[in-house]
Formats: structure tokens, sequence, C-alpha cells
């Protein structure tokens, strides 16, 4: 790589950096709009992983701040598309964004992670693999990292809502 070609991904990667935390601060605003409108307290905060902007919604007391309601799995999924659509309203890009509100990524990561277990157990007794549910594209990544870790491999099938991953020995 020479030196022009370099700098010149030193700029992109700063860009790209620069673009996510764009998204975040996009992002933000309308997670606190939608907060002040439903009355929730919560605190925000903004990161840059592994390529995304990843926002945070917090409380110290999450069961009494009502965002407890808004941590559940598929309520936190729309929420994400619906900030998604704002962020690329806003800025003309694609937005890939990561939301969480009260831990439910954490969660959400412990399920799958019982999930890919219960999958690997049906391998164990003799099944030739094991199909998971259909889930988004953050959550198989998720699952593929956790099946690739415990020795066996996995692949994603189908189109749309209907893909899914399917789990196999190495």
């Amino acid at each position: 790589m020479t030196t022009t070609e370099a700098h010149e991904s030193a700029n992109d990667d700063e860009t790209s950096v620069a673009s996510l935390e764009q998204e975040g601060d996009v992002a933000a605003d309308y997670i606190e709009e939608l907060l002040d409108i439903a009355d929730i307290d919560g605190d925000i905060d903004l990161d840059v992983r592994a390529g995304r902007a990843y926002v945070s919604v917090d409380s110290p007391d999450t069961t009494e701040s009502g965002l407890k309601a808004l941590s559940h799995p598929d309520t936190v999924q729309a929420l994400q598309e619906l900030t998604r659509l704002a962020v690329q309203n806003r800025t003309g890009r694609f937005s890939r964004l990561i939301l969480d509100i009260g831990g439910s990524r954490d969660a959400r990561q412990d399920e799958l992670d019982a999930l890919v277990g219960r999958a690997i157990d049906r391998l164990d007794e003799g099944a030739g693999q094991a199909s998971l549910p259909a889930m988004s594209s953050y959550e198989r990544k998720l699952v593929h990292d956790l099946v690739a870790a415990r020795g066996y491999v996995s692949e994603s099938f189908g189109d749309g809502a209907d893909r899914h991953t399917v789990i196999r020995r190495a």
C-alpha cells in the first residue's frame, strides 16, 4: 500500500466513524423525543463498534422508569426499525444502527445462547442438523459466532423475514 493509499484509507475510516457518530446523534435525538412524548426517563449512551452505531437507553431503575415495557425484544426491534428510518430520512444513508433498551441486547444474547445450546443438544442426540427460527441479520450473526465458538458450523437459509440459521457438526 502506498502512502497515498494509506492516507486515503485512514480518511475513509475517519469519515466512516464520523458518519456512524452522526447516525448515533440523530438516533439519540429521535429516541429522546420519543421518551419525552411517552414521559419515560432514560439515559442515552452512544458508541461505534464493528462498523455500526450503538444506541443504548438505560435507567438506574429500569422497572420504575417505564423502560421495562420498551425493553421487550419485539418492541426494541420495532423501535430500532423506526429509529433507522428516522436516521435514513435525516442523513439520506441506510442505517444499520443497533438499539438497546434496558439491557435488552444482553438479555437477547442470553436467549440466543440458550437456543443454540438446545440445538446442539439435539445434534448430540443424533440429529443431522438443527434449524433455528427466523431472526434478524444481527441475531443470525450472533448465532453464527456462538455456534463457531462451540465448534459447530452454521449457515443461513431462506429469504427476507423467513431467513433462519441451520446448525451442523463441523
